[in-house]
């Protein structure tokens, strides 16, 4: 049986693991390397200036920094309204909370890409078109992290509010210091996905922008198309390793935390 386990993880994870094996090591291949049948693994000679082609054949730098500012102040605003969110739902009773926390789990349901029109519309006649408050504005807050949070908060005993308010402790002060430690693993889980699916979005700054003034990462990196009427396919993925290696590091510094959140969970 352990042999099996064992069998189905290493299956698991080459089937994970290849395309982005596959990826670095066509990142470090020359061109004719990567149109030849049958395809090399390993590149004859490494060529570390795909990397700098990669990222001089565009304002690379400006769009690194416009997927930076993009990725944390959504972060940030969804902070903001998911804690104070969640606390109501996960701590008050009030007329209609169960509708309008049904309400809320509907719209996971909902892509943006069905309501990108009316949002550009609206954007679009406040003349933030073209700006990085069209690429955050309408991802300010999540369902999903509203309902992550909720479940979280759910879990911390009932006494120990019940303690911090005879000592008059305020509801700010009971969120602050009470509810937002105890679920930060929940937090940290939470920001990494939001944090992973805003630098990859592709979608929606393609269509808010039309010029590179406010143009992400992904944006930029797809413009890396033609090289001699052929794909450069050592330069696009130079630019995915690019794109990937930030995800990478913010995923290595949060993983503890992240297994908390699960192991967490798993216990209560």
């Amino acid at each position: 049986m352990k042999t099996l386990n064992f069998m189905a993880l290493i299956i698991l994870v080459a089937v994970f693991a290849t395309p982005f094996v596959w990826m670095i090591s066509t990142s470090l291949k020359s061109y004719t390397e990567t149109v030849i049948f049958p395809p090399k693994w390993i590149p004859t000679d490494i060529q570390w200036e795909n990397f700098a082609v990669a990222w001089n054949s565009g304002p690379f730098l400006k769009y690194f920094m416009n997927s930076v500012l993009v990725s944390v102040g959504i972060l940030v605003l969804q902070f903001i309204t998911i804690i104070f969110a969640a606390y109501a739902f996960a701590r008050y009773r009030f007329k209609g909370d169960r509708f309008l926390f049904g309400v809320t789990m509907i719209t996971l349901m909902i892509p943006s890409q069905l309501i990108f029109l009316p949002v550009y519309l609206l954007l679009s006649k406040w003349g933030m078109l073209n700006t990085l408050l069209a690429l955050i504005l309408p991802f300010s807050s999540s369902a999903f992290g509203i309902f992550l949070l909720r479940q979280s908060f759910k879990q911390v005993q009932e006494e120990l509010i019940e303690a911090a308010r005879l000592d008059d402790a305020s509801e700010w002060k009971i969120i602050t210091k009470i509810m937002v430690p105890m679920a930060r693993p929940t937090l940290v889980t939470f920001a990494l996905f939001s944090f992973i699916a805003h630098w990859n979005d592709y979608f929606w700054p393609l269509v808010m922008t039309t010029t590179d003034v406010a143009r992400t990462l992904p944006i930029g990196i797809a413009k890396i198309r033609e090289v001699d009427g052929g794909t450069a396919w050592h330069i696009l993925m130079a630019g995915n390793m690019i794109l990937v290696l930030p995800i990478l590091a913010v995923f290595f510094v949060a993983q503890r935390q992240i297994i908390k959140a699960f192991v967490y969970s798993g216990v209560k």
